[in-house]
C-alpha cells in the first residue's frame, strides 16, 4: 500500500516522541542523529567505550555526516548501556542489533535481536518496536505469534556505510513491514526527519518488507558480479575493460550504477544477505541466486590467479576496508584474495593504519606507508588512491573509474 504521510508526518512532527535505539553501529547511531534533531532519543548499546563517545558528541564510526551532526548539531540525544531503564520510557523501540550470517544453520543469528524484543516487551508492552536488523524472510511474522502481539513490525534500511546519515536524510524510499496506523505513524517519523520531501512511502506486510530488504541487495550483489565477470573477460582477452562497460551502460536501461569492477562485493550487508536469500530459496526452483553467491567465490580466486601470475615474492595489501571512506573490515573482498595469496605460500604485509595489531591473521601490519611501499614488490589495493601514485608500476587494482 502506497501511503501518503502528509497528515501523519505533520501529527508525528508536532509531538516529541520518546524514542530508543538498540544498537549504534551506521543503521542505529544514524537513525538516532536523524531523529533527535525533533524528538527525545536514547541509544543502547552494550559497548561502554562507544556510548562514552557518543555522549561526549564523537562518533565511534566512520562517517563524515554523523561525525559533523554530531560536533556541531543540537541533538537531544543520549546513550547509556542500562537497556531496562531506557526501554522502560519509550514509545518507538527500533532494533538495530547485527544479524551476522551462520553458515552451519543456514540462516542470520537473530540471537541479539530475539534478546532485545524479548526484554522489551516484557518491560514495555505499549510501545511499537521496529526492527531494523536484517532479517530472514518470515522472521518479524514468527515473533509476533510467538510473543502473541502485534507491536513488532520490520522496516528495512538501504543505507551506505559511510554515508548512513545522508542516505536517511534523502532516502530512496520508506518502507515499513505493517499496515496499521501505528506503522504509518513510524514511516512519518522517518518521512518528517528526512531533508528529501516527496519521498515515497510503502506499507506492506513484514514478510514481504523482509523480501524487499534481501532482493535489492541481491540484485545489487548480481550487478557488481556481472561486471566483476565482464572484467575477469576483458582482462583475460587483453581488452579495455572501460571501454566495453562504458559501451554497454550508455544503454539508458542498464545506466552507470555499480559497474566499477573491484575484488568481489563485501561489507556488513551483500555477502550475508545474498546467503540468506539462497537459503530462504529452499525447494523453491532457483539458479540465478545461487549463481550470485558462486560468483563472488570466482571472482575471488581469478583475481588471486591474476596475482600469482606475476611471480611476487612480497605482495603488500593497502588498505583492508572494503571501499574508501569506511571502516568496516567484515567479509571485505580483499581479504578473501589475501588469503588465497597466504595459501600459496607468498609473503604478505598489510597497510591498515587504523588497526592497532602488529600482525594480521599472521602477516605483519604496517603503519608506516612508506615502508609498506618498500617492502612490497607488488601492491594490491582494491580502489585507487593518490597515496599510490608513486608506485603505480607495482599496483595491481581493477579500479577503472577511481570510485567507490
Amino acid at each position: 500500500m502506497v501511503l501518503s504521510l502528509t497528515n501523519i508526518t505533520t501529527q508525528e512532527n508536532r509531538a516529541h516522541q520518546n524514542i530508543v535505539i538498540v544498537g549504534a553501529g551506521y543503521v542505529g547511531l544514524s537513525l538516532a542523529v536523524l531523529f533527535s534533531r525533533a524528538h527525545v532519543v536514547t541509544v543502547v548499546d552494550i559497548d561502554a567505550e562507544r556510548v562514552r563517545q557518543i555522549n561526549c558528541r564523537k562518533a565511534p564510526i566512520t562517517d563524515a555526516g554523523l561525525e559533523q551532526w554530531l560536533a556541531t548539531k543540537e541533538l537531544s540525544l543520549t546513550a547509556t548501556t542500562d537497556a531496562k531503564q531506557a526501554l522502560q520510557r519509550a514509545d518507538y523501540i527500533v532494533v538495530a542489533t547485527p544479524t551476522d550470517y551462520d553458515a552451519d544453520s543456514n540462516r542470520f543469528d537473530t540471537s541479539s535481536v530475539d534478546g532485545v524484543v524479548s526484554e522489551a516487551i516484557s518491560v514495555n508492552p505499549t510501545a511499537l518496536i521496529v526492527i531494523k536488523s536484517t532479517v530472514p524472510v518470515g522472521y518479524t511474522a514468527d515473533l509476533q505469534s510467538r510473543f502473541s502481539t502485534n507491536r513488532i513490525i520490520f522496516s528495512p534500511e538501504f543505507l551506505r556505510e559511510g554515508h548512513a546519515l545522508h542516505d536517511n536524510l534523502h532516502p530512496s524510499r520508506i518502507i515499513v513491514g505493517d499496515e496499521s496506523a501505528d506503522s504509518g505513524g513510524f514511516a512519518g517519523l522517518l518521512s518528517g526527519a528526512a531533508e528529501k520531501r516527496g519521498v515515497e512511502s510503502i506499507l506492506m506486510s513484514s514478510t514481504e518488507a523482509e523480501a524487499v530488504k534481501l532482493f535489492a541487495n541481491t540484485y545489487l550483489a548480481m550487478r557488481v558480479s556481472f561486471f566483476n565477470e565482464l572484467d575477469s573477460y576483458a582482462l583475460s582477452r587483453d581488452l579495455d575493460t572501460r571501454n566495453i562497460i562504458e559501451g554497454v551502460c550508455l544503454d539508458g536501461r542498464i545506466g552507470t550504477g555499480y559497474n566499477n569492477p573491484s575484488f568481489g562485493y563485501g561489507g556488513y550487508c551483500l555477502p550475508k544477505d545474498t546467503k540468506q536469500l539462497l537459503a530462504n530459496y529452499e525447494q523453491i526452483p532457483q539458479t540465478l541466486i545461487k549463481a550470485v553467491v558462486s560468483s563472488n567465490v570466482t571472482r575471488k580466486d581469478f583475481v588471486a590467479e591474476e596475482i600469482l601470475k606475476r611471480l611476487p615474492k612480497v605482495v603488500g595489501f593497502y588498505r583492508l576496508a572494503m571501499k574508501e571512506g569506511s571502516d568496516n573490515f567484515r567479509s571485505s573482498a580483499i581479504q578473501g584474495v589475501m588469503k588465497r595469496i597466504k595459501a600459496k605460500g607468498i609473503c604478505v604485509v598489510v597497510y591498515e593504519p587504523t588497526l592497532k595489531a602488529e600482525t594480521f591473521f599472521g602477516s605483519q601490519v604496517s603503519s608506516n606507508l612508506d615502508e609498506f611501499k618498500a617492502a612490497a614488490d607488488l601492491i594490491v589495493a582494491n580502489r585507487q588512491t593518490m597515496e599510490l601514485c608513486d608506485v603505480a608500476d607495482k599496483v595491481f587494482s581493477r579500479d577503472v573509474y577511481r570510485d567507490n
